[in-house]
């Protein structure tokens, strides 16, 4: 964890992934931040992958470093007291909905440079979530080999979206620090997802071409990369990105000649152009193929490593499997007990600040309650 933003207080009411990771991100930084829930847990409390107890790891892992507050939310006595540690905080995330006792205009009443993060689902206030977004902006009908959907079991948009949601917090602050006005952010996950897909070109592409792009598996779009299996039946993932590492993946597969003659034979060169590589590996794939099939997973490790070459084995989860000991830095994760639950990592922050401090741990839910 980090000091950067010591002396700033959040007033935390939500559930799920969005907006619990833009109060997470905040406090990872220094700040306070409290989440406030109904008593006995919100929703998400008990969110799978759980323990034998039934204390969620999801829960403890998305609330660290944050305090706890667990409220009456069915009384108006217990609403009476989230609207005032609101406007006594002054700073707000939530994913609640955008009218009730939680309504920005509702909160303001008693703090005119309250500053209000809501995190929605369409902008129009309809419910929505990270998976049925997903398939709103078109992502599942490109991934996978086809003709059927396959769902990304990344929630892709809830991250991004918590992000956003953390930033535009600190700008609202900013700007309020300026100008004394406050203010009610709204980000709907929908318009991060179709912001996102336009910010990538995908919405250019499809009014440019008037098609949708083609089914690639595991081949990546416009540049040289896929996975490839090993002499020992590993199977790894290698891009190339630059003329350099294109140059020096050929030379440590020994496909200089074989390169040379299909450029010779199609009247073209790869050297230096992403796009002609992508567009005839056809050819280039079966190559490869060959090439990698023939040695060993530690072999090509060391000469990938050597060429500087992306590349990286598919592992599982825990990490298992062989090739794991070329694992490169990588945030640093132990087991150990916290109260009542199991905390995973020891790292409370996702970058690098000199002068950090410890993580802190999950809180106790309801550590303070009313």
């Amino acid at each position: 964890m980090y000091d950067l933003l010591t002396g700033l207080s959040v007033i935390e009411a939500s559930s799920f992934v969005a907006s619990p990771t833009a109060g997470l991100y905040c406090a990872q930084m220094g700040a306070e931040v409290i989440r406030v829930d109904q008593v006995g847990g919100g929703p998400d409390f008990r969110r799978w992958p759980v323990t034998k107890a039934n204390d969620s790891l999801y829960w403890e892992n998305l609330n660290r470093a944050k305090k706890s507050v667990a409220l009456d939310l069915g009384r108006p006595e217990g609403r009476e007291l989230l609207q005032a540690l609101v406007r006594a905080t002054g700073q707000f995330i939530t994913n609640f909905p955008v009218d009730g006792f939680l309504s920005h205009p509702t909160l303001a009443e008693g703090r005119p440079d309250l500053i209000t993060v809501r995190v929605m689902g369409w902008a129009d206030g309809a419910p929505a979530l990270d998976y049925t977004v997903n398939n709103s902006v078109g992502y599942p009908m490109l991934t996978g080999a086809g003709p059927e959907p396959v769902n990304h079991v990344l929630p892709a948009w809830d991250l991004l979206t918590g992000a956003y949601a953390a930033f535009a917090l600190l700008a609202a602050i900013q700007r309020r620090s300026a100008t004394a006005v406050g203010g009610e952010v709204r980000i709907p996950l929908s318009d991060v997802a179709i912001g996102t897909v336009a910010n990538l070109g995908g919405v250019a592409e499809v009014l440019y071409t008037g098609v949708n792009r083609p089914r690639l598996g595991n081949a990546v779009y416009g540049l040289f990369g896929r996975d490839f299996v090993t002499a020992d039946g590993e199977r790894t993932m290698i891009v190339v990105v630059t003329p350099r590492q294109w140059a020096n993946l050929v030379a440590a597969l020994g496909l200089g000649e074989a390169i040379a003659a299909l450029e010779a034979s199609r009247g073209v060169t790869f050297a230096t152009d992403d796009g002609l590589r992508f567009a005839h590996r056809d050819a280039l794939y079966p190559m490869f193929e060959r090439a990698v099939a023939a040695r060993s997973l530690k072999d090509l490790t060391a000469a990938f490593n050597a060429g500087g070459i992306v590349h990286s084995l598919y592992r599982t989860m825990s990490g298992r499997g062989a090739g794991s000991g070329a694992r490169r830095r990588q945030p640093d994760f132990r087991a150990g007990r916290q109260p009542e639950r199991f905390c995973l990592s020891r790292r409370g922050c996702l970058c690098d600040i000199a002068a950090g401090r410890a993580p802190a741990a999950a809180p106790r839910a309801a550590q303070r309650r009313a």
